[in-house]
């Protein structure tokens, strides 16, 4: 008891030492900031306003943080709000994804999409599953996809292997198809057993020549592998169309550099375009090239800019002869993402599907190839309406990158391309990858896959048909300007195919 007294008294002096310390180390870090500031030249406000202007940076860094959590309404941020963020994650969880009191979404603005539901809907026992379509019907190895809703392309090299493992187990669980992504094809792709597509895109990662020409033995290497269904030559991409992709030399480790063909730790730049393809003559050669050695279905993806280049492929496809068609077109949207893109190509550029999607259906069919030429839609088609919304359209397919990343727990934190993911799915820092395991992950990958399905078929019966792919233009109504609605079957009258 009487050592008490200056043993607290002890503790005291130990305190004030450290925070006088503290405050002094404080004061001599201010000084040497101020110096620094007033004396550099790059910064104006660093410049004026010393040490004060340093929070300028902190606070902008932090905004996007404090906006997504606390002051952004559930249907407000973008590109994807807090609603349909959660609606995946429950959907992911194979959690209800029922509402109370009401729905939180604006019915009144331009463009939003509301099907035309039936004096009397569909029994559930009524319920079929959808037609099956057959892909390249002039290959020896015709496809036929047992799902109408997909992965889309996601490269390993941009995801992590724990994500293209988990992604790749539960597409088989799912029963439905994964893309590659233009980075190769990797032993995790095939892992889990899944129908691939391989994505060939312009620098050929996977089946390239050192002038990014196309090697036909590593092709038909890739393409003997039984899982490996079909073919995607990647034209271009929504968030980015004319440009290539870029891969950070960081994430070029040895076994990504290998897969792909490149060196290890230097960054890797993709060409705007093929070398091979400059018209829609040597688009229709290349596609033929790839045919004969993959004899599989061979397909394009792109984002539509107008109708006239589609015209002049229909053209030119009758010229030759129908087989020389493409087994499919896969339509981007304007309003795509990607790990890292130019803004100006990103906010501008493109059709959004809303628009292009109806396009080429309605040129196809004008030109009587719309029973030839199979239509995939990728871009933001995340939850059961949109993808609904494609159907009724004209998609005979629809897939989904980011639906899937947010499957896999995706944030949406923005750092796809800082390799500092905080989930783990694109970054290869081991210890951030740690957190993402491929078998739980795979498990949220097929629900989210199935509760897609389930809830786009709800749609459809709720409009009176057996099935999804039973869905057309006049299931759905489009609001305008005055916030009364009209049939999309008005808006893009559909052609007889």
């Amino acid at each position: 008891m009487h050592l008490l007294p200056p043993l607290l008294a002890a503790v005291l002096n130990i305190f004030a030492a450290f925070v006088s310390l503290l405050i002094l180390l404080t004061l001599i870090a201010v000084v040497v900031l101020y110096v620094v500031d007033r004396r550099q030249h790059k910064d104006a406000i660093r410049h004026n306003f010393p040490v004060v202007g340093r929070f300028r940076a902190l606070f902008s860094y932090l905004g996007e943080f404090f906006r997504q959590y606390f002051f952004a309404m559930d249907r407000e941020e973008m590109p994807f709000n807090r609603a349909e963020r959660n609606w995946v994650d429950h959907a992911s969880k194979a959690e209800g994804n029922t509402m109370a009191f009401g729905s939180t979404k604006n019915l009144s603005i331009p463009g939003t999409a509301l099907f035309v539901n039936a004096p009397f809907a569909k029994l559930e026992k009524e319920i079929d599953e959808p037609e099956p379509l057959l892909i390249g019907p002039y290959v020896e190895n015709p496809y036929i996809p047992p799902s109408y809703f997909n992965i889309s392309g996601m490269s390993f090299g941009a995801i992590s292997r724990p994500a293209v493992l988990a992604l790749s187990r539960g597409a088989k669980m799912a029963n439905c198809w994964m893309n590659t992504g233009e980075g190769g094809l990797s032993p995790y792709h095939l892992e889990g057993g899944a129908d691939i597509v391989f994505q060939i895109g312009t620098a050929k990662y996977g089946c390239r020549n050192e002038d990014c020409t196309l090697n036909e033995d590593k092709l038909k290497a890739i393409t003997d592998h039984a899982q490996v269904k079909m073919v995607e030559i990647k034209l271009a991409q929504g968030a980015k169309p004319g440009k290539g992709g870029l891969l950070p030399g960081g994430k070029v480790t040895p076994e990504i550099a290998e897969i792909r063909g490149i060196k290890v730790g230097q960054p890797s730049h993709s060409p705007n375009r093929h070398p091979e393809i400059s018209n829609t003559g040597e688009l229709l050669d290349f596609i033929s090239r790839v045919r004969a050695i993959a004899k599989k279905p061979v397909g394009f993806k792109t984002v539509i800019g107008s109708a006239h280049w589609i015209e002049e492929l229909c053209h030119e496809i009758n010229h030759r002869g129908i087989e020389h068609a493409p087994d499919f077109i896969t339509i981007d949207s304007a309003d795509g993402g990607t790990g890292a893109a130019p803004m100006p190509l990103m906010d501008n550029v493109g059709l959004r599907i809303s628009e292009s999607l109806p396009i080429v259906d309605h040129v196809l069919r004008k030109h009587d190839l719309r029973d030839r030429i199979r239509i995939i839609v990728s871009g933001k088609r995340i939850t059961p309406s949109a993808v609904a919304l494609a159907l009724c359209a004209g998609a005979d397919f629809t897939v989904t990158a980011r639906g899937f990343l947010f499957s896999l727990g995706c944030i949406q934190a923005m750092r796809c391309n800082k390799n500092t993911c905080p989930t783990g799915i694109t970054t290869h820092n081991e210890a951030l990858q740690a957190g993402l395991d491929p078998t739980e992950k795979s498990h949220r990958v097929a629900a989210y896959c199935h509760s897609v399905r389930m809830e786009v078929d709800m749609i459809a019966h709720a409009c009176g048909v057996d099935a999804a792919r039973q869905l057309s233009r006049e299931h759905v109504r489009i609001v305008q300007e005055n916030g009364n609605s009209i049939s999309l079957e008005e808006l893009y009258p559909q052609t007889p195919s």
